[in-house]
This record gives structure tokens, C-alpha cells and sequence, in this order.
């Protein structure tokens, strides 16, 4: 029997479905199940982030200055997926951030070395770290010469004594290269009895690793090769602005080493966005661009000409974001992702979901309806990996800020040019001021994540992320609407209580 297409006519075709003039969402739609011939680990989430990046899983950290920096980068890339460190901060700052991600090869939430010099300098505080280094320079750009253990230097009757009073030496097996991964560290700590290792890279200390953040890991999924360039470091993208002066920015940035830029904006079918691509392509004609935002095949096919390696789709679907109330512009994700997949994949150009990702199923959804990969705000936000301090709750839960690059708050510090509002007297949110709770380390729960995705794609008899869109463009996947019942019954329902344990 021939199991490639529905032997009989049931649900709606996705071009039917989405042409019927309704703006829909990843809730509103469900996907009817095909025919399985295969396990769930052979269905491969190999894709491409732009014209030229390829990536093990179609996960990419969003821009926002509460979810991407130099840990998060790392750690995406880590798993296979890419982070794109956010711009709102100082040009340098930014480049700092890439620079960092990129020098690393450990991707877990490591210490951030202080250093005195050797040997005369003298320790004012620890900065709630158990350890400094003495460098012979007094930074982190020359040898490790010793540390100081916080307990030694409490127990002194004179902190001003000069170090080399209290200090001690480092002998070769406390320094390992930057290179070496959790296995080869663990081994070393083990065999030296070791608390930590300095990770260093032409003598110049890159990271500080403790064996209790090694011992953190055995537990979670083994990590594949990662996202790895052609120098041998992480894959890391950053965002730009589309005025002037990200010119100078980008410069910068490429100085650091990013493997791909996106211009970030809200609405970027704009002249300003169009000329900057143009700008980008003939004066780094090896970076590729990610234009956008855009959610009509009309925004997608201006910059498509004008020369972006891959599309953000997403306007106002945000859980931080009010665009679509505020500004009355906007559309359904569901509708957008399809809509604007339709022209792109006419042309190569991959396209990125941006925003409205909640769960696994949405994952699910935004893929198959022609998505290469999904860009994730709040899903990471709350991590361990994401910036920013944990605040505990009366009720004892832990919780990280997340905001919107649209609210006031993120707008202070130069976020309003992403709503080309920044020349603007009156600044207009679009966008809140939140907290999410811990999720513990995305090492743990994005390869849950993806196994979930797996089991997904293997319902719909998809094999692989181009096998789904291949059998959504024919017609042999099935949609239908969900009705505001049907999606209550597809949820958790008529309990008393329940555990919700993801991983």
C-alpha cells in the first residue's frame, strides 16, 4: 500500500488552511498524524540558521539583553544551535561578549577569573568568589603564576600583606589548554585532586573551572560536536541596529569574530534595513545577514532582493511583546511562518520563527510549516546560562528577570533604534518588564527538548525537517483549527492537581 500521500480525503491542506483570510497562531492549528516507518531516533534535526551556517538542531537564543551573552552563546553552540548576542550595550561591550563566547570550549556557567599581579600586588576583596589568580601582569592577558584561596586571605591578621607572603604556586597541573573538554578536565581534577583548573590559550587565562560546575554535568545529556567554524571555535552571531553607527558596531564585531550578523528591528521592511544589507554584503561579502523582522511575503521578498542569507519571521508574538496591541500591525505565527517560508524557500533563503515558542509542540509546528529554525526568547530565559542575578520568592522559587527589547526599561539603554523610535521625544513600549522561573541549565533541557521534537516529527511521518516541509508543500500533511475546546481538552484538564516534570 502506498502510505505517501492520504488514501482518503480528511483535513485541510496547509495552502487551503492558511488562505482563508484568519490570522492564526501555533495554539489554533494541529497537525493530523501520517504514517510512521521509521524509529524517532533516526529523524535528524540537522538544518541551516542562513544560506551558509548549518547547525546539529534548529535552536537559536534570541537577541534580548535577558537572554543571549558570552554563557549563553557558548552553550548553544555547545548543543548545536547558535546564540546571537544582543546589542543593547556599548559596541566594545558587545565585542567583548562574542570574543569570550568564542574563546571558550567549556559551555557551562564557569568562573569569571579576577586577577592581581605577581608578586607584590595585594587583595582588596574576593567579590563573592573563592578564588583570585596572580597573573604577572595583573590581568587575565598573561601567565597564571599562583591564586589565593578566600579562607587564607580571611585568616589574615594584615590584608595588605604583599602576596607573595600568602599566595600559592601554580604548579603545571592546575593549567590545562582552553581546548580540553568536560572529560579531559574531569580527569584532571580527578588525578590532581584538583578544586579547579585554569583553562589557558597562548598563556593568556581564558576560563576558570571548578570541579563542583564539572560534577554539575554528569548527569545531563551528553553533548555532540557543537556548532564549530572553520577556525575551530563556537559559531557565534551578534544583532546590529540598522542607523549609522552600527557600521562602526559591525566593524567591531566581525573584528571579534562572528560568524553571522542580524539586523534587529521590529518592522524591517525599511529603507534603512534594505540599504544596510546592501552595505553589509559588499563590504563583508563572507558574513551572512538574517533580515527581518518581517511576517508577509511581500516585507520577505524586498529584503530577499536585496540580498539577506536568512529571514527572522515574527511581529508582536512574543511573550514579553505588545506590538500587536499597541500598533495594531502584527500577525498570527503560525500564519507568518507559512506565509513567509512559501516565498523564501522559492529562493533558498532559510527563515528563522521568532517568537511565540512555549513548548515542544510549537517547536514541532514551526518547523513543519517551513521553518529551518526557531529563535527562543522566553523559552531560555530563567536559565543558568542566561544573564542576570536569581531572586528567591516568599515562596521559595527562584527567578531571573526577562523583558521585552520593546519595554521602556530594555529602551533606556538603546533598544528603542529596534522600533526606529530612538530619534523619537516620546518613547512608546512595546514590550513588559517580567521574571521567569529557573529552568535550570539548557545543557539538561534542550536535548529533552529535541528528543521531544523527534517524536513529533516522527507522528507526522517526517524523517527529517526538509522530509516535513517536502510533505506539507504536497498536501500529504493535514491541518486542521482547533477550536478554544479542543485546545482545552488537548491540554492538562479535570484534575485536582498534577506534577509537571519535563526532564
Amino acid at each position: 500500500m502506498d502510505f505517501s500521500s492520504a488514501p482518503i480525503e480528511d483535513g485541510f491542506s496547509a495552502k487551503k488552511l492558511f488562505n482563508q483570510g484568519y490570522s492564526y497562531t501555533y495554539d489554533d492549528v494541529i497537525f493530523l498524524p501520517h504514517y510512521i516507518d521509521f524509529p524517532t531516533d533516526a529523524v535528524l534535526l540537522s538544518t541551516r540558521l542562513s544560506r551558509n551556517i548549518h547547525l546539529s538542531i534548529p535552536c537559536v537564543a534570541s537577541p534580548m539583553d535577558t537572554v543571549t551573552e558570552s554563557y549563553m552563546a557558548t552553550a548553544m553552540a555547545a548543543l548545536g544551535g547558535i546564540g546571537i548576542v544582543h546589542s543593547n550595550c556599548t559596541a566594545s561591550e558587545q565585542a567583548a561578549m562574542v570574543a569570550s563566547a568564542k574563546s571558550r570550549r567549556v559551555p557551562i556557567f564557569s568562573l569569571n577569573p579576577m586577577t592581581v599581579k605577581a608578586p607584590d600586588g595585594c587583595i582588596d576583596s574576593f567579590d563573592g568568589l573563592d578564588y583570585v589568580f596572580v597573573t604577572e601582569s595583573g590581568t587575565t592577558k598573561s601567565k597564571v603564576v599562583g591564586y589565593v584561596e578566600k579562607s587564607d586571605w580571611e585568616n589574615l591578621s594584615d590584608k595588605k600583606v604583599e602576596l607573595f607572603n600568602y599566595m600559592r604556586d601554580c604548579s603545571s597541573k592546575v593549567s590545562v589548554p582552553w581546548n580540553y573538554d568536560l572529560g579531559q578536565i574531569n580527569a584532571v581534577l580527578e588525578e590532581n585532586e584538583l578544586d579547579f583548573v585554569v583553562l589557558e590559550k597562548d598563556n593568556e587565562v581564558v576560563d576558570v573551572v571548578t570541579k563542583e560546575a564539572v560534577e554539575g554535568t554528569k548527569g545531563y545529556p551528553k553533548l555532540g560536536k557543537g556548532t564549530v567554524g572553520s577556525d575551530g571555535k563556537w559559531m557565534v552571531g551578534a544583532s546590529i541596529g540598522t542607523r549609522e553607527s552600527d557600521k562602526e558596531r559591525l566593524e567591531h564585531l566581525v573584528k571579534a569574530g562572528i560568524n553571522v550578523v542580524v539586523l534587529d528591528s521590529s518592522q524591517g521592511n525599511s529603507i534603512y534595513q534594505i540599504e544596510l544589507i546592501k552595505y553589509v554584503k559588499k563590504t563583508y561579502p563572507e558574513l551572512d545577514v538574517i533580515g527581518g523582522n518581517v511576517v508577509t511575503m511581500y516585507q520577505a521578498q524586498n529584503l530577499i532582493q536585496a540580498g539577506v542569507d536568512g529571514l527572522r519571521v515574527g511581529m508582536g508574538s512574543g511573550s514579553i511583546c505588545t506590538t500587536q496591541e499597541v500598533c495594531a500591525v502584527g500577525r498570527g505565527q503560525a500564519t507568518a511562518v507559512y506565509k513567509v517560508s512559501s516565498i523564501a524557500s522559492q529562493s533558498g533563503v532559510p527563515v528563522i520563527a521568532d517568537g511565540g515558542i512555549s513548548n515542544s509542540g510549537h517547536i514541532v509546528k514551526a518547523l513543519v510549516l517551513g521553518a529551518s529554525s526557531v529563535m527562543m526568547g522566553s523559552f531560555l530565559a530563567g536559565s543558568t546560562e542566561a544573564p542576570g542575578a536569581y531572586e528567591v520568592q516568599n515562596d521559595g522559587r527562584r527567578i531571573k528577570k526577562y523583558r521585552g527589547m520593546g519595554s521602556l526599561e530594555a529602551m533606556t539603554k538603546g533598544s528603542d533604534a529596534r522600533y526606529l523610535g530612538d530619534t523619537a521625544k516620546l518613547k512608546i513600549a512595546q514590550g513588559v518588564v517580567g521574571a521567569v522561573a529557573d529552568k535550570g541549565s539548557v545543557l539538561k533541557f534542550i536535548p529533552y527538548t529535541m528528543q521531544a521534537v523527534k517524536q513529533g516529527f516522527q507522528d507526522l511521518g517526517a524523517s527529517s525537517l526538509q522530509s516535513g516541509h517536502e510533505l506539507l508543500r504536497s498536501g500529504t500533511l493535514r491541518l486542521e483549527v482547533r477550536t478554544g475546546a479542543a485546545q482545552v481538552e488537548g491540554g492538562v484538564h479535570g484534575l485536582v492537581s498534577y506534577v509537571k516534570k519535563s526532564f
